[in-house]
């Protein structure tokens, strides 16, 4: 499956794209200038949405556009190939970082009838979103930790406060709401926050397969 794209567009202007390891690299290029920017995997829907001439994938958690690509090129059968991995990866890795396990294969139950069945536990509704909004402590302290590297602490102080309390008492469902509250506060710097700590895009999305 491919994993790097390169499109060109009017007025000279080239976009590279390299899906590497959990991310997807992005290089913008013009005579005048050249921009480049980092997207995790985690964070991105893998269900991208047609506008006019693009095809963008966008935030799990907000819905802003996090990549834009010039539709069919450089031509349809590299566009395809480069679109079917990118959707593959990202819900790849957002399921192997929040621990989500594949199916049962009823099939292959049905085809040993003498197999006993597995014991599965029964749990309620209460118990089911419970364990959606599960929190990793250890992941809330990665998460501090980019946030405090890479972004201006003045901006983010109101969730780096939260997120801290959090990580302190990471069963405390008011700790998260107040994650969640201060997230929302933040405007267009949440793409920024999403790009260094995908981890609260998980702890942020209302569905855990996330499609």
């Amino acid at each position: 499956m491919l994993t790097r794209l390169i499109q060109k567009h009017l007025f000279l202007v080239t976009q590279e794209l390299d899906i590497v390891g959990d991310e997807v690299r992005v290089c913008i290029k013009s005579p005048w200038s050249e921009e480049k920017l980092t997207v995790m995997l985690t964070v991105l829907n893998p269900e991208p949405v047609i506008k006019k001439s693009r095809l963008e994938f966008t935030s799990r958690v907000n819905g802003e556009t996090l990549i834009s690509l010039y539709s069919g090129r450089p031509n349809t059968a590299q566009f395809n190939d480069f679109v079917s991995s990118l959707k593959q990866r990202a819900k790849d890795e957002y399921n192997a970082f929040a621990g989500l396990k594949p199916a049962v294969n009823l099939q292959t139950l049905v085809g040993n009838p003498d197999e006993e069945a597995p014991d599965f536990e029964v749990s309620n509704a209460d118990e089911a979103a419970t364990a959606r909004h599960e929190v990793d402590a250890e992941k809330v302290d990665g998460a501090i930790r980019m946030l405090a590297t890479y972004l201006d602490g003045a901006e983010i102080g109101s969730l780096m406060s939260a997120l801290e309390a959090l990580r302190a008492d990471p069963q405390n469902a008011s700790h998260l709401d107040r994650v969640v509250h201060a997230f929302s506060a933040l405007g267009v710097a949440q793409g920024a926050v999403l790009t260094y700590a995908p981890y609260l895009g998980i702890l942020l999305s209302d569905d855990p397969s996330g499609w």
